[in-house]
């Protein structure tokens, strides 16, 4: 296998796994902090890094029937949320493509400024 390529954001307001650190996604990205996930409280962003999807399956969330993929970090392989693929509701598209992460999965960086 070979070496691990990461991504690594700039700014002052960054997302990163709980689990390792690795970076995850930027502040600004954010497109709604009301999600929630299978463990709680989840953002939806725009824009990922250093993370990988699984497959694609069906799933009857909150919102309706969608096709999601898991998503995990590149780095520890924690579960971190999913990936939208397809949304089968006319008002749900504007997730397609998009990513849910759960809060308890990741944390803010310590470089972080309020």
């Amino acid at each position: 296998m070979g070496r691990l390529f990461m991504n690594y954001l700039s700014g002052s307001r960054i997302y990163i796994c709980y689990s390792c650190e690795t970076h995850l996604a930027n502040y600004n990205d954010i497109i709604s902090k009301n999600f929630q996930g299978t463990n709680g409280k989840a953002y939806l962003f725009r824009v990922c890094v250093n993370v990988t999807t699984g497959n694609v399956e069906e799933r009857m969330l909150r919102t309706g029937l969608h096709k999601v993929a898991d998503l995990f970090c590149n780095n520890c392989q924690e579960i971190l949320g999913w990936k939208y693929e397809f949304a089968y509701e006319e008002e749900q598209k504007y997730k397609e493509g998009k990513f849910i992460i759960e809060k308890v999965k990741m944390k803010k960086d310590n470089s972080w400024k309020d």
